[in-house]
């Protein structure tokens, strides 16, 4: 049996960008990243602060951490409006592998660790975990995005509804 791709296209008499139901599990996987990027940044942000303060040389992991967490809050905020989410999967894909990489870096450092009862160990492991759910956010947008862009790109134009997009 054929895949049939017009049984997924959107009809020329529906708006482009749907209904608010439509975009409501979308704005939620975007909420869910802000919160959990604000998370890592404030996780990590916690040691750059601390080495600041005290004088000493501050761990560039832990700045890519924080960098990697206010790309997120960023990507989340603008990819939230569902016209630039149809498009902006590709960029669903690198912060992915942001994520990727920072989720291996430090679980690699941390995961195995035995935390004793210190504080600062059992917070990186916490924020390992919170790396990976921000991992497995990012993936889950960057699928339902690339989705929407091959299985929905097949409608009118917007301007004068006769040519096929």
């Amino acid at each position: 049996m054929a895949f049939n791709r017009a049984k997924f296209s959107r009809s020329s008499s529906s708006s482009s960008s749907g209904s608010l139901l439509s975009k409501l599990p979308l704005w939620i996987l975007r909420f869910l990243q802000f919160v959990f990027a604000i998370t890592v940044i404030g996780l990590y942000a916690q040691d750059l602060r601390a080495a600041s303060k005290a004088g000493k040389y501050t761990d560039s992991k832990w700045g890519y951490a924080t960098a990697v967490g206010v790309i997120g809050a960023v990507s989340s905020l603008l990819l939230a409006w569902p016209r630039l989410s149809m498009w902006g999967w590709g960029w669903d894909l690198v912060v992915f592998i942001l994520f990727t990489a920072l989720f291996g870096l430090f679980g690699k450092m941390f995961i195995n660790e035995n935390a004793e009862g210190i504080n600062g160990i059992k917070r990186m492991k916490n924020a390992v975990w919170i790396d990976l759910i921000n991992m497995l956010l990012w993936f889950i947008t960057a699928v339902y995005g690339m989705v929407m862009f091959f299985f929905f790109r097949g409608s009118k134009s917007l301007h004068t509804g006769r040519a096929t997009v």
